[in-house]
C-alpha cells in the first residue's frame, strides 16, 4: 500500500503567471526576488541544498526562462516542474481546491470598497444575531495593523474587529480572554451563514492576546470557516474509498472538513514539520498526510519581510533531511504552493504566479515534469497513486515518478 505527503509552502510562487497582468502582478516572482535580495544584502547567498537538489531552482528557471546562479550541485534527486492556476482567483481555497482536482471556475464575491467595506444590511443582521453592539474597522487592512489600531477599543467596547482584503474573505479579530474564544467562533459561524448569499469564500477567526498594542499577539487558535468545494476533491475520494486523510495545520478548515479523517493543529513552522514527521513515522497505509506551512505566507509574505522569508526557507530546507529519513520506500513526497506572495511586491496581498511542483521518492533521479497547465495535475496524480476514480481535471504525472532512473 502507498502513502503520500504534501507539504504546501504557502505563498511560494516562482514567477508571474500568463494572466498576472489582470491581477496587477506582472513581474512578481516570490522565490527569485528573495534570492536576488539575499544576494545583494547579506554576505552569503540563499542556502537551499535539499530544495535545489529536488529541483526548486530549476523549476523557477523554467517558469521564467532565467538563469539562477548557484554553487550547489546540479544532480537532481526529485521530479520538478511548475504549475499554472486556472481558477479565477489567487486565494487560498482556490489554490488548494484546484491542487486537489477541483478548480474554482466561478467568481467569488468580494468586498471592493477599501473603507466601509461591508454592506450595512449584513452588519445589521450580524449584530442582531450575535448580540454585539457593533463592529470595528470595517475596512481593508493588514491583520497585524488592525490590532494596533483597534485592539484597545475592542477590549473596552467588546465590538469585534472586522476587516477584509482583496481576497474573498471576512476576517474577525477578537481577544481570547476579554471577548472569549468560543464566542469568537460562534460569531464567525453566524457570519459564515450570512455571507453565503454574498458568495464569500472564507470567514477567518483571528484570536489574539495581550493588553496593549506592544503586547498584542495573534494566537495559534485561528479557525477558517470555508464554503464547500463545488464537487468531490481527491481527498473525498480517498476518504470514501477507506483511505486516511490526515490534515496538519489549516488544511481541514480550507476544505470545510470534507474528506478529512483526522485534523491535527500545530502553530509555527517547526511544529507543523514536527507533526508531519510524526505522521510519517506511524505504521499507516493508504494514507495522505497533507500539511499547510502557513508561516511563509502569513508571517513573511503578507508582511513583506524578505529576510524572514529567506530564513524560513532555509529552516524548511534543513528539516527536509528528517522528512526523507522518515519516509518508507514507497512513500511519495510532494512539495508545492497555492499561490504567490512576493515579499518584494507593493501592497500586502497574494501574487498571481506559477507554483512549483516537486515529487520525491527514494531512488528517484532528475525527472523534468515541465509546464503543468493546471494545479489539478497534482490531484490527478494522487488519484492514480491511490487507485481512485479519475478526477475531471488534470493530467497525472505519476508514471514519471514511479519508474526510477
Amino acid at each position: 500500500m502507498t502513502r503520500a505527503i504534501i507539504l504546501v509552502a504557502d505563498g511560494l510562487g516562482i514567477g508571474s503567471a500568463p494572466d498576472a497582468e489582470e491581477f496587477g502582478d506582472e513581474g512578481a516572482n516570490t522565490l527569485l526576488h528573495i534570492i536576488e535580495y539575499i544576494k545583494k544584502n547579506r554576505s552569503r547567498p540563499l542556502f537551499l541544498p535539499n530544495l535545489t537538489r529536488l529541483g526548486l531552482l530549476a523549476a523557477c528557471e523554467q517558469a521564467n526562462d532565467v538563469k539562477i546562479e548557484s554553487t550547489l550541485t546540479s544532480e537532481f534527486m526529485g521530479a520538478y516542474g511548475f504549475m499554472e492556476e486556472i481558477s479565477s482567483g489567487k486565494d487560498t481555497p482556490s489554490g488548494h481546491w484546484e491542487m486537489a482536482g477541483v478548480p474554482v471556475l466561478f467568481d467569488w464575491g468580494y468586498f471592493h470598497d477599501k473603507n466601509d467595506s461591508f454592506p450595512p444590511e449584513f452588519i445589521r443582521r450580524l449584530c442582531a444575531k450575535t448580540g454585539v453592539s457593533g463592529i470595528l474597522a470595517n475596512r481593508h487592512a493588514p491583520g497585524t495593523d488592525v490590532l494596533d489600531w483597534f485592539g484597545e477599543e475592542h477590549i473596552q467596547s467588546q465590538m469585534p474587529i472586522c476587516y477584509t482584503s482583496v481576497d474573498s474573505v471576512f476576517q474577525v479579530a477578537a481577544h481570547e480572554e476579554h471577548f472569549g474564544l468560543e464566542r469568537l467562533y460562534e460569531f464567525c459561524q453566524v457570519a459564515r451563514e450570512l455571507l453565503d448569499e454574498y458568495n464569500i469564500g472564507r470567514v477567518i477567526a483571528r484570536p489574539f492576546v495581550g493588553e496593549t498594542p506592544d503586547e498584542f499577539t495573534r494566537t495559534g487558535n485561528r479557525r477558517d470557516f470555508s464554503v464547500l468545494p463545488p464537487s468531490k476533491t481527491v481527498l473525498d475520494k480517498l476518504h470514501d474509498a477507506g483511505g486516511q486523510v490526515i490534515s496538519i495545520g489549516k488544511i481541514a478548515d480550507i476544505y470545510a472538513h470534507q474528506g478529512i479523517s483526522e485534523s491535527i493543529k500545530a502553530t509555527g513552522l517547526e511544529a507543523l514539520i514536527n507533526k508531519s514527521i510524526e505522521q510519517l513515522e506511524q505504521d499507516s497505509d493508504n494514507t495522505l498526510i497533507f500539511t499547510n506551512l502557513v508561516n511563509f505566507d502569513q508571517d513573511f509574505g503578507h508582511r513583506r519581510d524578505i529576510e524572514g522569508y529567506a530564513e524560513a526557507l532555509e529552516y524548511f530546507d534543513g528539516r527536509l533531511s528528517e522528512v526523507f529519513d522518515a519516509m518508507r520506500e514507497d512513500d511519495v513526497l510532494y512539495i508545492t504552493a497555492d499561490h504567490g506572495c512576493d515579499p518584494s511586491w507593493p501592497g500586502t496581498d497574494h501574487t498571481r504566479e506559477f507554483v512549483p511542483i516537486i515529487a520525491y521518492r527514494k531512488g528517484l533521479q532528475g525527472v523534468d515534469l515541465g509546464h503543468r497547465s493546471t494545479f489539478a495535475d497534482l490531484g490527478q496524480t494522487l488519484a492514480e497513486q491511490f487507485g481512485l476514480e479519475r478526477m475531471q481535471y488534470g493530467h497525472s504525472f505519476y508514471s514519471s515518478i514511479i519508474h526510477l532512473s
